[in-house]
């Protein structure tokens, strides 16, 4: 039997002119936390977080939702992020999450979603919603990795909080949806004030220099 794919209509980005400059733009920060990483199989989403930035300023516009799994957590996850059945057993299930975090985004009229391996964020909320039989419209996706990239070119890939104490940018609880997401706002808002001083002050730069991964993305 064949399923047909219902469409989740939110608007998920304004798409604002290419020569927009960015310190007049918005956009979407957040982070997921899992049961582990095989989210394309018998991993689930546990926790979403967001916080919206405007202007290079991170606002107090958040967002913050448990999931229940619907499964059991393993022991390592619960150690690693502190999230145990009890936390989520009157938690929403994953699709009426992601509909609540699409709720945010688009009251907050943010351009484009950011996020630290955003990636496995957004693979993350396309399997939750695959298993539901639902698809969305994809928004543009800007990962923080290539920023860090541009401006401070490595092989050497580290940890967010690395990024975080290099940049010399606030840090909140790790792992932690709402935390991460924090401290991932931070560390951009400070990537683009260190774009402008080098000239690249418009959506068109911040493409170029991302290779805009929403193009390539999954």
């Amino acid at each position: 039997m064949f399923w047909k794919k219902k469409q989740l209509h939110y608007t998920l980005d304004h798409q604002p002119p290419l020569n927009t400059k960015l310190k007049n733009m918005s956009f979407t920060i957040f982070d997921t936390e899992t049961t582990g990483f095989a989210v394309g199989a018998k991993d689930r989403l546990l926790e979403i977080g967001a916080v919206h930035v405007r202007g290079l300023q991170v606002t107090d516009m958040t967002f913050h939702s448990y999931v229940n799994p619907e499964r059991e957590i393993p022991k390592e996850i619960k150690s690693l992020t502190g999230i145990s059945e009890e936390k989520v057993k009157e938690a929403p299930k994953a699709i009426e999450a992601v509909e609540q975090f699409f709720q945010f985004i688009e009251a907050s009229e943010s351009a484009g979603w950011v996020g630290h391996y955003v990636s496995f964020d957004v693979l993350v909320l396309k399997k939750e919603l695959q298993r539901e039989k639902y698809t969305f419209e994809q928004p543009l996706f800007i990962d923080t990795l290539d920023l860090i990239g541009y401006l401070n070119p490595s092989w050497d890939m580290r940890d967010l909080s690395h990024y975080a104490r290099t940049f010399g940018t606030n840090m909140y609880e790790r792992h932690s949806a709402i935390g991460d997401a924090l401290t991932t706002a931070y560390l951009f808002v400070e990537m683009l004030r260190l774009l402008e001083e080098r000239g690249k002050t418009t959506l068109a730069d911040l493409l170029h220099i991302t290779d805009n991964p929403s193009k390539a993305l999954l």
